[in-house]
């Protein structure tokens, strides 16, 4: 059941930045979150410092021996370990490249992809052209949020699967409303295909910001003239359309070219990447990419980060650094059996058949031996799969890799249930969250003392009112209701009658200024979304999945480099709650 269109909302619609749809006021959108780059109700949100490459070491040394950095106390460089992991039994470490090696700026490169969908909307599906005048605020969505498609939500849902905070739009659902649509049916959602999407990717805020924006407008104008293409579509439609919109923008190269045209506009710098890499291959371990990105895009990101090159000074240097670069892999595809892999020569960008990995010989060109034997050189592929991988790589089991990626689903939970790697997640939005969560540790425990009066005064109310309830007197005619029920004077009933009233108020209170608190604590992480871990006191869905996939994770790859690149990482001890009695 889909919040009905226009409830709770004036007529007409403005979107962002005072582009107005025909004949409608401005004021509706703005009070939504619509009318600039504030959060929710137009409070100003600070833009979050996120995807900042870490500091330089003191020396040339490597990170990991420096005194500052040896024992990572600053908590946003520090690597967190869920799964115990012995670096020192990793042959191979591997990296995915798009917001993993490569930290793209978000208010330029997802501003850039925003404004490319919308082109592609009005151009080739029939949207109205004012769309091209929306905005896109890059803080507003966070990830680990659930697309409903089929009702036009935005959701964020713990890890039991519960649905916490809702938005229909950008209008917040009641927590009436939300469980009657999500939590009063038989039948509990799981929040899976094809009715819903998991944003588990930073390339996905944008696509969901706009689809919160389609589904406003949708629902201000009804049926109404001035929509295009819009007015008919169902929510799901509007999201499918959304989606092959940017699939269209990445095959136009429009992204590609823009950024090859300026990384530095759309790309953080980290002079700290190359040293990471080269320590781990001085410690004995191959390094390997598998990247979703053709070969084109790759050597555009990589000459900049490594070589901090641009334009003709391009070059295939970077390389010296893999032992072995997959682009093109159609992760998580990559994960099976049967894809064929091509090899690509890296200075003119074309593929070349080969057989598993090793080159064929084409019609009329003669092959030296090496290279029909599998000696040859070649490093740079396009698609295929694990197996090969593993072969070129010489692993012998899953768990000899350590695999970095950003993608909880195309990059973690895949490779390690299906291959046995070790893997490890980039979560820059955890740079942020360390620096809140600290400034907020005096609310954390003013919470848990308020939580704990609650407890308290429930137990109080509970066991007075079950007292009144099964007492016997002149209150009650004298007539015993049995069970060793208690006799009580008028008196002394009247008492706790009394007592039972102060009580209540005195929980009343006390609910009310922990719902304040609470609302408070969240807040500061994002004023609409809260913590990205948390949905109350309960972890959040992505912070579950974080838990149970991901070995390792951390603010940064770069973070690495304050490890020794053998170092044994320990997990906390597993605790039940009896055991933190």
């Amino acid at each position: 059941v889909a919040r009905p269109a226009g409830a709770g909302v004036g007529a007409g619609a403005c979107v962002r930045a005072g582009v107005v749809v025909p004949e409608a006021p401005r004021a509706s959108f703005q009070a939504r979150g619509l009318g600039g780059v504030s959060g929710a109700g137009g409070g100003a949100a600070p833009a979050p410092h996120l995807h900042q490459p870490p500091p330089s070491p003191t020396s040339q040394q490597p990170a990991w021996t420096d005194d500052i950095w040896a024992s990572a106390k600053d908590g946003s460089r520090r690597v967190f370990c869920n799964r115990s992991l012995n670096m020192g039994q990793v042959s191979s470490v591997g990296f995915d490249m798009d917001y993993t090696l490569a930290q793209y700026k978000a208010e330029t490169f997802e501003a850039l992809a925003y404004r490319s969908t919308l082109d592609k909307l009005v151009r080739y599906f029939g949207y109205p052209e004012f769309l091209l005048d929306l905005e896109f605020d890059c803080s507003y969505m966070t990830r680990g949020l659930v697309i409903d498609k089929r009702r036009g939500n935005i959701l964020k849902v713990d890890r039991h699967k519960y649905v916490k905070v809702a938005q229909h739009g950008f209008a917040p659902l009641s927590r009436d409303e939300r469980l009657a649509v999500y939590h009063a049916s038989s039948a509990r959602e799981e929040f899976g295909a094809p009715d819903f999407v998991v944003i588990d990717t930073l390339f996905g805020l944008a696509e969901a910001y706009m689809f919160a924006q389609l589904v406003e407008l949708k629902d201000e104008r009804g049926g109404g003239g001035g929509l295009g293409a819009l007015a008919e579509k169902p929510y799901p439609q509007i999201y499918n359309d959304i989606r092959a919109a940017v699939d269209l923008c990445h095959r136009d190269g429009s992204l590609k070219q823009a950024v090859a045209d300026d990384p530095a506009k759309f790309i953080h710098l980290d002079p700290g990447l190359r040293p990471m890499l080269e320590e781990l291959r001085m410690a004995g371990k191959k390094t390997f990419m598998v990247t979703n990105s053709l070969w084109d895009f790759t050597t555009v990101v990589m000459n900049y980060l490594v070589e901090g090159k641009t334009g003709d000074r391009k070059d295939a240097g970077w390389l010296d650094l893999f032992d072995v670069v997959i682009t093109g892999s159609r992760k998580p595809a990559f994960y099976r059996t049967g894809n064929p892999m091509f090899a690509v020569d890296p200075v003119t960008g074309q593929l070349a058949n080969t057989d598993d990995g090793t080159p064929m010989a084409m019609v009329g060109v003669e092959m030296p031996d090496a290279a029909l034997v599998g000696d040859a050189e070649g490093k740079v592929f396009q698609g295929g799969s694990f197996p090969v991988l593993h072969r070129i790589l010489g692993v012998e089991s899953g768990a000899d890799v350590l695999y970095v990626g950003d993608h909880i689903y195309g990059d973690i939970l895949k490779s390690k249930k299906n291959l046995g790697w070790r893997t490890m997640l980039v979560v820059p939005e955890l740079e942020d969250e360390l620096r809140v969560a600290n400034a907020q540790k005096d609310v954390g425990a003013e919470l848990l003392s308020l939580r704990t009066k609650r407890d308290a005064l429930e137990d109080q109310i509970q066991r007075i009112q079950w007292l009144l309830d099964h007492s016997t007197g002149a209150a009650h005619g004298g007539e015993g209701q049995g069970g060793g029920a208690r006799t009580l004077e008028a008196a002394e009933q009247q008492d706790y009658e009394h007592q039972l009233e102060g009580l209540h108020v005195a929980l009343s209170a006390v609910k009310t200024e922990h719902t304040q608190r609470l609302s408070e604590f969240h807040g500061a992480f994002h004023p609409v979304w809260g913590s990205l871990m948390k949905t109350g006191y309960q972890n959040s869905q992505f912070a579950s999945q974080v838990a149970r996939f991901a070995c390792l994770y951390s603010s940064h790859v770069g973070n690495l480099r304050f490890y020794s690149p053998n170092k044994s990482y320990r997990a906390l001890q597993d605790e039940m709650p009896h055991e933190t009695l």
